[in-house]
């Protein structure tokens, strides 16, 4: 069931470097924080825009930090403001905050959406999920990603959905697809325009 009430909280972002786990460390921290963040199972982490060096994922200037977060929860999303997160062999330094509205588009695209699966079995699953919630679009199957910190392992697929219409974009973004949202995962978000995809 999806919240059609979810929304966006943005923050301003501030730091140097951040390691290739810092997904795991970075919920950590959120809980630390809000709690109830803990218990709600459609909260999720947009994933960081990094820029890879030598030495490591590095943060862009104008690097944003978006949590989807249900209405019950959009009310903490201001205790986070000025605050320090510690990533585990970096911190991550937050600024102001904003809630945002999630916007139709009709192209989506997600990181990664959790599967163990291989890519057949994949895209089938995906489509049974899309079914459930009613959504049509068209499927397009990128590279096999995969996160680890020393006691959690995720892989899966990277995914853009495109041809969506309005309301079901906004179902695809409030949802998701498949676990650990908490991790940056099964978030879907606006991509840019595909053509000539037949």
């Amino acid at each position: 069931m999806t919240d059609t009430s979810m929304i966006d909280a943005v923050f301003d972002i501030s730091g140097n470097h951040i390691p290739n786990h810092y997904p795991f460390a970075l919920w950590n921290s959120l809980v630390q924080r809000i709690p109830a963040l803990e218990n709600e199972a459609l909260v999720g982490v947009i994933p960081l825009r990094t820029a890879i060096s030598e030495a490591g994922m590095l943060l862009p200037k104008r690097s944003k930090l978006v949590l989807r977060l249900t209405a019950r929860l959009a009310a903490n999303f201001a205790c986070l403001t000025d605050q320090t997160l510690d990533l585990g062999d970096a911190t991550l330094q937050l600024g102001s905050g904003k809630l945002r509205k999630i916007q139709p588009y009709s192209t989506l695209h997600a990181h990664l959406v959790a599967s163990a699966k291989d890519e057949v079995a994949f895209l089938k699953d995906v489509s049974t999920q899309l079914n459930e919630l009613g959504i049509v679009g068209k499927l397009l199957c990128g590279m096999r990603n995969t996160m680890q910190a020393k006691d959690y392992f995720i892989s899966g697929y990277s995914l853009v959905i495109h041809d969506l219409k309005p309301d079901d974009s906004l179902k695809l973004q409030y949802a998701g697809l498949g676990a650990d949202r908490r991790y940056g995962c099964g978030i879907f978000i606006p991509y840019k325009v595909i053509t000539d995809l037949d």
